[in-house]
């Protein structure tokens, strides 16, 4: 990757780096951590053709953590600026080492150990800029609405399209002798179509994303689906309140992978504020289920060669034969646990959940089949988890399938049950997988849930 792209170089950030960490020391710190990023972007959004927004931003900053006192015993002081020179720098930090002094000392605060550290960081080929002009961009998003209102005059209005690309990169560095950063990308195309009109309008959306902007799809292709998925949906009805099976589809698979990150992440696990604790060795999901993490996967939207705080990442089974294997943890999280960090200070890598009983024939046609009588989830609204009980009640739409063939759709409805036996009554997982942020899954099928509606 071409530095040229940003207004500093890698070794331009190193420095700084070098520069912060020995007015810490200088200062009388006991340990230093400091994160130096810039990055770059655009934003345009259009709808019915016309452009709305045109955001372009140039972002850079450094935040400074100062540490005071022995391990045990350690005061932690934050502190951050988007002013890189030098009297910045040394105001920052000042200003985290004054706030260390006065803050009550932490017996699990401090730098990661040594040999948690990753001090040769390979290259995971993360960036990829996409040096688009504005016009460019706007023609992009105007081409994938465009598709939306081709594919059928029912499709009565948008909430409009939009092209996002953006390229940065950071430096992280310790008292410790950790030091590392690499620059990485992230771009999207999406577009949210409306169907019908008056009372009986409908919405839906959707969007490709990728660091390589040669592996986003083609935005007729993004437009047209999302008109499909809008369309799909008109005429909805409620139902009577009963339980049946659930199939979540893809992308909603990949929110109860999440639910079971944060469940199993440390600073829900010290505070016991988890429905799964003490879940280490246990059996959550069914034997068939598997859940692996890779942060090693070359231009991975999740990879990562070490975590937010330089730890090493590391390929590993998260759940074996259903079985728990390992937890979400920081080092601070670690420490309060008595255990040790998992490189996952700032979230999972690469997340995968698979079934052993899966075969490549089982797409979404063939997991409705495996549905046979039952609900369909495209859509989830609201908040309705408790992560403390692991109670799950959520509004809903999408549609009633009988025989494994979708008959209507279905609208103002809630799902309920309890996160606990939902993973455990997992009965099958598609290989319709799709890749939603960190982690990936096909669709799930849930064997029983509550269905309210009318």
């Amino acid at each position: 990757m071409n530095d040229s792209v940003f207004i500093h170089s890698q070794a331009q950030l190193q420095q700084l780096a070098q520069d912060v960490l020995r007015y810490a020391k200088e200062k009388g710190a006991s340990d230093a951590s400091v994160e130096i990023s810039e990055g770059s972007g655009l934003s345009v959004g259009v709808r019915k053709g016309k452009i709305e927004t045109i955001e372009q931003n140039k972002d850079k900053g450094i935040g400074v953590t100062v540490l005071l006192g022995t391990e045990g015993h350690i005061r932690r002081g934050n502190a951050s600026t988007s002013d890189f020179s030098r009297q910045a720098l040394e105001a920052t930090v000042d200003a985290a080492y004054n706030i260390a002094r006065f803050t009550a000392e932490d017996d699990c605060a401090g730098l990661p150990d040594a040999d948690t550290l990753e001090m040769q960081p390979r290259d995971l080929q993360l960036c990829y800029p996409w040096q688009l002009s504005t016009k460019e961009a706007v023609v992009i998003a105007q081409r994938c609405e465009a598709a939306t209102f081709a594919t059928d005059r029912r499709i009565s209005n948008s909430e409009g399209a939009s092209v996002y690309a953006q390229q940065s990169h950071f430096v992280n560095a310790n008292s410790r002798g950790f030091m590392g950063g690499y620059p990485y990308s992230r771009h999207t195309i999406a577009v949210a179509p409306i169907a019908g009109k008056g009372a009986h309008m409908q919405r839906d959306d959707w969007y490709s994303s990728a660091r390589d902007s040669k592996r986003l799809a083609e935005p007729e292709a993004v437009g047209r689906y999302a008109a499909e998925r809008a369309l799909a949906r008109l005429h909805g009805r409620r139902l009577d309140t009963r339980r049946v099976p659930v199939l979540f589809e893809a992308p909603l698979a990949a929110g109860l992978l999440g639910s079971f990150v944060q469940a199993t992440s440390g600073g829900a696990l010290y505070r016991k504020s988890s429905f799964l604790l003490d879940s280490l060795g246990k059996s959550v999901f069914p034997a068939h289920v598997q859940i692996t993490e890779d942060p090693h996967v070359v231009g991975g939207v999740g990879s990562a060669p070490f975590d937010e705080e330089g730890v090493k990442t590391q390929r590993r089974s998260v759940v074996k034969d259903g079985v728990v294997q390992g937890y979400f943890l920081s080092t601070y999280s670690a420490r309060k646990l008595g255990m040790k960090t998992t490189g996952n200070a700032g979230g999972s890598h690469n997340l995968s959940l698979t079934s052993v009983l899966t075969n490549p024939a089982d797409d979404f046609k063939a997991m409705l089949k495996k549905l046979g009588t039952g609900l369909l989830v495209t859509e989830l609204m609201g908040q309705g988890v408790n992560y403390v009980t692991g109670d799950y009640s959520r509004g809903a739409s999408g549609y009633w399938v009988e025989n494994g063939v979708i008959q209507y759709p279905v609208e103002e409805i809630t799902i309920a049950g309890n996160m606990k036996d939902m993973f455990q009554q997992i009965a099958a997982v598609g290989a319709d997988v799709l890749v939603r942020g960190t982690k990936q899954t096909g669709s799930i099928l849930i064997e029983s849930m509550m269905v309210a509606g009318r």
